[in-house]
């Protein structure tokens, strides 16, 4: 079951920390729009697993992501985002998924991501706001044709078991689940994933935000622009560097830089 709906002022705030008006009515046109704004604004980063502060998912990471004005990884940015859409009056629902690094399925339940309906179509939609390398924009969640997108070319392909695999540029990003999920299906998932020696979010370090037509990323302390005409990559030594590389490209105050794994030029 889900909880309670946010409250009018935590809808606005959300609002806001994405440079969002209030759509009139769900619809798809809103979703599209909502949906950019989140991915272009909000970062895709881990920075307090390798600080060690208390991290939450779903309603529980809105106090993050709008009042400190950070971003997350894939249950707390989804899980939030579920939360706004819901408030909206979006038909939402969480799905689970197998992230796939070099052709290999990650672990289940490794993933989450949305499938909204919204009120102006019946027309089911992939969501994911919570993916470095994901969409700009909802996918059509019942097509199998390739769907164009700044971000590259997707498409949903049939898996096994009724499940789905999204392809990006002809590279499968993750494998999805089509059943419904709730929120705290995650949480043994989420104890994994801040606490074990194996998860990629205690092992890498990483801050990435798409740009318009690129992708701006710190990996560590190595801040990496690629853009069309442009790349950069720079390794940051000094601390008050790092904490302006965060705040410039990401918008990111941070009062304490966490000790990921660093790059000495």
């Amino acid at each position: 079951m889900h909880g309670p709906l946010l409250d009018d002022a935590t809808v606005e705030g959300y609002l806001r920390r994405i440079g969002a008006t209030r759509p009139p009515l769900a619809t798809v046109e809103a979703l599209r729009e909502l949906h950019r704004l989140h991915v272009m604004t909000v970062p895709f980063e881990n920075i307090d697993f390798h600080l060690r502060k208390p991290i939450y998912i779903g309603a529980a990471a809105i106090g993050k992501i709008v009042d400190r004005r950070r971003g997350g990884t894939c249950y707390e940015l989804n899980g939030a985002f579920f939360e706004l859409l819901r408030a909206l009056g979006f038909d939402a629902t969480v799905l689970a998924g197998r992230v796939s690094e070099n052709g290999e399925l990650g672990p289940v339940i490794g993933h989450m991501l949305l499938r909204v309906v919204a009120a102006d179509s019946a027309e089911p939609w992939l969501v994911d706001v919570g993916f470095g390398r994901g969409a700009r924009h909802p996918l059509r969640f019942d097509s199998r044709e390739p769907q164009e997108d700044p971000h590259g070319t997707f498409q949903l392909v049939e898996g096994p078991f009724g499940d789905l695999d999204l392809m990006r540029d002809g590279i499968r990003q993750y494998r999805l689940e089509t059943r419904p999920r709730t929120i705290d299906d995650f949480l043994h998932m989420w104890w994994w994933y801040r606490h074990s020696d194996e998860s990629p979010h205690i092992t890498h370090l990483y801050c990435t935000l798409p740009t318009p037509t690129g992708r701006v990323t710190l990996s560590g302390n190595t801040l990496s622009l690629r853009e069309p005409d442009r790349r950069l990559k720079q390794v940051i030594e000094d601390d008050d560097e790092l904490r302006a590389a965060y705040r410039t490209w990401f918008g990111l105050e941070l009062d304490e830089l966490p000790t990921g794994p660093k790059v000495h030029a």
